[in-house]
């Protein structure tokens, strides 16, 4: 067994977000000693690996929690997609090594941003996350899409948008003012009806998605204004505590 001082160490995560993980139902303890602390076993870090390669594809929280849940989670499958993931990322630093070294030695200024690129990287994950999103959720959400013609989507992702426009027009606001609740509310609403049922646990993994993806930051921003994902986020998570 390992405390969570030592597990915190040896993974590379905070004592507070294992404290999070376990408040979430995400990662229990194997068990917890008399006095209230936590004790992880095999079990439980081999989990933990599980969740930090899914962290690793952008998966929010809720999601992670839900693949795990599931019986159809091939933990060697992931693992493949890890090895992956790294020799993807280790070609982009050859890369940025490379192309770093040449600008010292030589003093290079073609604008070359080649280096830069993470398109592969982007791409791969992309996949992944695809491949893992076996969830009702995710089935849900496929389902309803197949069902509609093109412009009956654009209409359910102009419709999401509208929301987001709508939070934009009150993120002067307390996230945990009545507006903005009602706001969180109307999203809930907009994605079960357009997507997949949205509980709380999913809608709670959504706003950290939010903010935390650079593509949903942008594309919720520019429907609202600057600063409109963060706030969504904000409202979210007081309307899941």
């Amino acid at each position: 067994m390992k405390t969570v001082h030592e597990v915190s160490r040896l993974a590379g995560v905070s004592v507070r977000t294992l404290h999070h993980y376990d408040a979430i139902g995400l990662l229990k303890p194997a068990q917890l000693t008399e006095a209230g602390y936590r004790l992880y076993d095999d079990a439980a870090l081999r989990k933990l690996q599980s969740i930090l390669l899914l962290r690793q594809l952008r998966f929010p929280l809720a999601g992670i929690k839900a693949l795990l849940d599931s019986p159809n989670f091939d933990a060697r499958a992931a693992l493949r997609d890890q090895i992956g993931l790294l020799e993807l990322q280790r070609a982009q630093l050859d890369k940025l090594v490379m192309f770093a070294r040449n600008l010292l030695e030589s003093g290079d200024d073609s604008m070359d941003f080649s280096a830069f690129d993470t398109t592969s990287y982007d791409a791969y994950a992309a996949e992944a996350r695809a491949r893992w999103g076996d969830t009702d959720a995710y089935r849900a959400s496929l389902e309803k899409t197949a069902a509609r013609s093109e412009d009956e989507n654009a209409a359910a992702a102009d419709a999401l948008m509208a929301v987001f426009a709508d939070f934009g027009k009150i993120k002067t606001l307390d996230p945990a003012s009545t507006e903005a609740q009602a706001q969180v509310e109307a999203l809930r609403r907009c994605i079960t009806a357009y997507y997949y049922p949205c509980t709380k646990e999913i809608l709670a993994g959504l706003g950290q998605m939010y903010i935390e993806d650079e593509r949903f930051r942008v594309n919720i921003d520019h429907a609202g204004g600057e600063g409109t994902a963060q706030f969504a986020a904000a409202a979210i998570a007081e309307y899941c505590k």
